[in-house]
């Protein structure tokens, strides 16, 4: 049969016979809302609403672009077309939009999205409940033409081409327009250049507009989705999104730019990738201001032609207001002295700030093309702000994690003149070109028994022609402002701390968790000695591996948002450079011990730990384009690497937290595209190493592990089914949850013969296949979760015996499956599922099982383990770093797992 093409199966129709049991949930909240009525009351909570508050705690100055969250609710309590109204702690009424974005099986509201615009000062609490939401005082208004889209956020108005060059347009507050001709900007060399002969000539791209979409149109909040490639001559690559977020009130615009590497890492070398504006400059060179934001609430406040520091005083007043980015006084009300010679004084009209690395940038300014620059200042970290206008408007821009994605710059151009250039560079093309070829030639490694050998000693799963970064893609936020004139540097201050943290509103950990969302956990709970030293072991991990990022310098464009694999104590380093123990690459998930951690704690450093990690972990160790598209790559070196490409890293499960915390529209759509990723088992056998004899993949009989494999298939129809997505999702997930079910061993038999169309495992012989990773990529938490929506019987009685004799004994294994399961690895990260058992056949025996299990530290850290570090400085190190030499990501992340697990599921049982 000819290999099935991406996307066919979702088109297809419900296979004959399962159309009435597997009910599309979006359809049925529509046509069957649930009985009941609309106001919200959930136990233990206030039946009036929910609060919420802002994450970071207090609230943020005036907003700077609006801001978007995400509310659960408990199974059956919510009806699909329930309206919400949101309302200060005080009682004042706030406008909101709220749209739905997970529904439960029985079409109630599981998650709600809400937007909350700029037209009301920020409270610091909110109450959210059903009713209807008050309009705001001007709603966010969209065009959809046929050339362009024109939004409306009552105060600016912005342009957005459908066709063309020009991302935006224009830009436009009031009746002045303060930027325009916005566009994407790439640099491509064909060779590194990084000889010390000849020269590089190097190729300006620009972004060309292909499809607009508009996603959302208000009355709170507008998304318009961008799409299109990077043009030069014939050539079209690196195909990008731009998502243009708008709110009620605000004169900003949040971007969100996704693109995707297409190149040939041989000769397809990045020197510059950015964002670029044309500015207006109206004002005379002395009313020009530029502004850059630096570390802290620190600003650098320039003029273009600067009238201070002269030989002689134009005026105290005169001085005063330039400073401040006000307009002067009139030239004539000068002392003739200075005001008849401003001929005479430089207007610097280029300036550039450039962070080449996490801890320096640098700011000069130059005149105009070809003339010299000169040092303004330099400092740590850059605010990731800047600024050029003038008492009559002026463009203000700015990037997200601006040293952390280094290298970074923020470029003015001509100022001087009649318009400025604004550059956002997200590559600097003072960096040197971005190089993406592999890191080593291979050593010899040709054949699969080469290769083995060398996975032996590095740990790095070598093939020729797999490292390639073909098909990685990163995702950065931007925010732009319309501003009527100069900001005072406060106002700039504020402006950069809302790049650097954009407020977010959440709801607590106490409501989060009496929804009944992301299975089994529970808050923070320290009633108990005993409790309280498993939490306390918590937090050093989280702190630890969080205080790393900061001491091992874990940043940079491609690196950003990862952690380090395993430690090297003789070196006092984590193995960056060994093969599979460098990046972690989501290995024995990281991503969900962290967003778990946040869960309970609702802590703001553990979200913004997860949320780097999610935006990493889904756009640079995923294939987005080519042969592997929707796999991930195993840890590495290089996050594109290592030859095992695998679902266990691309899965959806490591997303959603992220998705449905935020309704980040980037997040749900790379959890939509992994809908049909089993179509990856037609071109990649992940046991050809050690495969025997020829091998031909059958789309009605492929070998798929109930493990890894299918755990990452189970989490992305999860997510599709609970989204109200395409229909086959369901199918495909209740079908092969019942064939797993209906195997001799169920999940004990590690895989079998599934079937692209229908989702179902063969029938098979009685067969032991189990493995130590199969629980520990979400098959934990998604059969937790699957149980809970379906009541499965039968899938219930599969996962509990797996749950029961993971850690049995061989007698026990023997006696249910015909043979003993043999040494089995991570005993104490599996210690969650026989709590998980415990808990669900009500078995104290059971529970204290799981308990000593967790304490052993089999493969982790275990009970009689001190959790302290040490303080390592120089000479044995380049910079003083605290040492937990015991620590490796794979024992936090598991530990962490079923320490959260265990508690919320026998913390009871937890001996003194």
């Amino acid at each position: 049969m000819s290999m099935i093409s991406r996307r066919n199966l979702l088109l297809g129709a419900a296979a004959a016979g399962a159309a009435e049991q597997l009910v599309h949930p979006g359809d049925r909240a529509r046509a069957e809302p649930a009985a009941g009525t609309r106001a919200v009351r959930v136990s233990g909570l206030p039946g009036d609403g929910v609060r919420l508050r802002w994450l970071e705690g207090g609230a943020p100055g005036q907003l700077a672009a609006g801001c978007t969250w995400g509310v659960p609710w408990p199974r059956g309590a919510v009806p699909a077309d329930q309206a919400f109204a949101l309302r200060t702690a005080t009682g004042q009424q706030v406008p909101v939009q709220t749209w739905a974005t997970a529904y439960w099986p029985d079409g109630s509201l599981k998650w709600t999205a809400h937007a909350l615009g700029a037209d009301v000062p920020p409270a610091e609490q909110y109450v959210l409940a059903a009713g209807t939401p008050v309009a705001p005082a001007a709603a966010v208004t969209v065009e959809d033409g046929r050339n362009e889209v024109e939004v409306s956020t009552g105060v600016i108005r912005c342009v957005i081409a459908k066709k063309g060059d020009h991302l935006v347009r224009a830009l436009v507050r009031g009746d002045r327009e303060i930027a325009r001709n916005g566009r994407l900007v790439c640099l491509r060399q064909g060779e590194p250049g990084d000889d010390e002969g000849g020269s590089v000539k190097s190729e300006r791209f620009t972004g060309r507009v292909e499809k607009v979409t508009v996603e959302q149109s208000g009355p709170v909040r507008a998304v318009v989705k961008v799409e299109g490639g990077h043009r030069h001559g014939g050539r079209s690559w690196l195909p990008f999104t731009v998502r243009l977020y708008f709110y009620a009130g605000s004169d900003g615009v949040r971007a969100v730019h996704s693109f995707v590497y297409d190149g040939d890492a041989e000769e397809d070398f990045i020197r510059g990738l950015g964002i670029r504006f044309e500015v207006p400059m109206r004002d005379e060179p002395h009313n020009r201001h530029v502004r850059f934001a630096g570390p802290d609430d620190g600003v650098l406040s320039e003029a273009v032609r600067g009238i201070t520091g002269l030989r002689r005083d134009p005026g105290a007043e005169v001085r005063r207001a330039q400073v401040a980015g006000q307009a002067t006084p009139p030239t004539a009300t000068w002392d003739t002295r200075v005001g008849s010679r401003l001929h005479l004084v430089p207007a610097f009209g280029d300036y550039s700030l450039r962070q080449l690395s996490a801890d320096g940038f640098q700011i000069r300014k130059r005149t105009k093309a070809g003339h010299g620059w000169i040092p303004v200042d330099s400092a740590g970290r850059a605010g990731g702000l800047g600024y050029v206008g003038g008492p009559s408007g002026g463009f203000a821009f700015g990037m997200r994690d601006f040293w952390q994605l280094h290298p970074t710059q923020l470029d003015v151009r001509g100022a001087a003149g009649e318009a400025a250039e604004v550059t956002v560079w997200l590559w600097s093309p003072d960096a040197g070109p971005m190089d993406l070829r592999f890191y080593h030639d291979g050593m010899g490694q040709d054949t699969y028994p080469e290769q083995l050998e060398g996975l032996e000693i590095t740990y790095e799963d070598y093939e020729p022609g797999f490292g390639t970064p073909y098909g990685i893609a990163r995702t950065t936020e931007l925010l732009f402002w319309a501003l009527d004139a100069t900001p005072a540097a406060a106002r700039v201050a504020e402006l950069a701390a809302a790049v650097r943290t954009p407020p977010l509103v959440v709801a607590s950990p106490a409501h989060l968790h009496a929804a009944g969302v992301f299975g089994d956990w529970s808050p923070v709970d320290r009633s108990t000695p005993a409790k309280a030293r498993v939490e306390d072991r918590l937090d050093f991990l989280f702190d630890y591996h969080r205080g790393q990022v900061e001491q091992r310098s874990w940043y940079g464009f491609w690196d950003y948002g990862d952690i380090m694999h395993s430690y090297d104590p003789d070196r006092h380093v984590w193995r960056y450079d060994v093969g599979g123990y460098a990046w972690a690459n989501s290995e024995l998930s990281p991503d969900l011990w962290l967003w778990y951690h946040y869960l309970r704690t609702g802590g703001a450093e553990a979200f913004r730990f997860a949320e780097a990690m999610t935006r990493h972990t889904g756009e640079v160790d995923v294939y987005h384009l080519g042969r592997w598209q929707d796999l991930g790559t195993r840890h590495g070196v290089q996050h594109w690497a290592d030859s095992a490409k695998q679902l266990r890293i691309s899965t959806a499960g490591y997303r959603r937290f992220h998705y449905f915390l935020t309704a980040d529209e980037r997040t749900g759509e790379l959890m939509r595209d992994l809908v049909d990723a089993d179509r990856t088992f037609l071109v990649l056998d992940p046991l050809r190493k050690i495969r025997t004899g020829p091998y031909e993949p059958d789309p009605h009989a492929l070998g798929v592990s109930t493990g890894t494999d299918w755990s990452g298939l189970a989490l992305a129809w999860l997510t599709e089914w609970e989204r109200g997505g395409d229909p086959i999702a369901r199918e495909k997930l209740l079908n092969s949850m019942r064939t797993i079910a209906a195997m001799p061993n169920g999940f004990a038999q590690g895989s079998g013969l599934y079937d692209l169309d229908t989702g179902e495992f063969a029938p098979a012989r009685p067969a032991v296949g189990v493995g130590s990773l199969g629980a520990v990529f979400g098959l934990v938490e998604v059969c937790s979760e699957l149980i809970d929506l379906t009541g499965d019987e039968a899938f219930t009685k599969a996962w509990l015996q797996y749950c029961r004799l993971y850690n049995g004994t061989a007698a026990e294994q023997q006696a249910e499956t015909g043979q003993s399961w043999g040494s089995l690895n991570l005993r104490q990260a599996h210690s969650r599922l026989t709590a998980y058992a415990a808990a669900k056949l009500a078995d104290p025996a059971l529970a204290a099982r799981a308990w000593r299990e967790f304490g052993t530290g089999h493969a982790g850290y275990p009970a009689t383990r001190e959790f302290t570090s040490v303080r390592v400085r120089g000479p044995d190190v380049l910079r003083p770093v605290d040492e937990a030499a015991f620590v490796s990501t794979n024992a936090s992340s598991q530990y962490g797992l079923a320490a959260i697990q265990c508690l919320a599921l026998v913390g009871d049982h937890l001996p003194a």
